[in-house]
């Protein structure tokens, strides 16, 4: 499934065991599909590898950004930088920790265009996470749900294909910890009237590193931006 052009991005915190790879699939993959295509790596603030491995990435295909924070600001900052500096028509993110299978940006492109979508976005067949954090999401959608109406089956999935007239149109998103973000986005999105879709997507379990998002701050930080927006609205 062919596209004309699009901005990939990944949100990277710490990730020096997996970015490469990461980098080098969507590479591969966006080479055959799109006529023409930007990487955007954004660097949370790692104190590892994590930048110098896109650096040098970079230098063999300009193709490849690395977008760096100084400091760790969390997914949310990391997932603004990469929708605000996204260039092209189209904007696709996912985790930059392997868990996801880029080559399923062929689904996301066929549903766009089946349905006319402005969003696409995953949900987890089978995710790959502990017990305690499926349940800890479902409670989340379920509070959301409630909250704002927002009817989606896994509003954290992080993959998602958006068009970037999205990102023109919709108020200033502001969640810079936690994974918040997310809810934030497709609420907004939602207000606007814009058409958002669902498909299926496959996870896998985390093969380096360590996840934040079950971190008791991130959750804390989520739950106090939900009622902020709430308020908001």
């Amino acid at each position: 499934m062919e596209i004309r052009e699009i901005s990939a991005f990944f949100p990277a915190y710490k990730e020096e065991k997996n970015i490469e790879e990461t980098i080098v699939k969507a590479e591969k993959i966006l080479e055959k599909i799109a006529d023409k295509y930007e990487i955007l790596v954004i660097d949370d603030g790692s104190r590892d590898k994590t930048g110098e491995i896109v650096q040098k990435l970079s230098k063999r295909n300009n193709k490849i950004k690395l977008i760096t924070h100084e400091k760790n600001k969390g997914y949310g900052a990391a997932v603004i930088s990469g929708l605000y500096n996204a260039k092209y028509d189209w904007i696709i993110f996912t985790d930059s920790d392997g868990q996801f299978d880029f080559s399923e940006i062929d689904n996301f492109i066929s549903a766009q265009r089946e349905t006319n979508a402005d969003l696409v976005v995953g949900w987890y067949m089978k995710r790959k996470v502990s017990f305690i954090r499926k349940f800890n999401s479902f409670m989340w959608q379920l509070l959301v749900r409630l909250v704002f109406g927002l009817k989606v089956k896994d509003i954290d999935c992080g993959f998602k294909l958006i068009r970037r007239k999205v990102m023109e149109e919709i108020p200033q998103l502001e969640v810079q910890r936690g994974a918040f973000i997310s809810t934030e986005f497709l609420v907004k999105a939602k207000e606007k009237g814009f058409k958002i879709i669902e498909i299926p997507v496959h996870h896998y379990a985390r093969k380096e590193g360590k996840a934040t998002g079950a971190d008791l701050n991130v959750i804390i930080s989520s739950f106090k931006d939900l009622f902020k927006l709430r308020n908001k609205l």
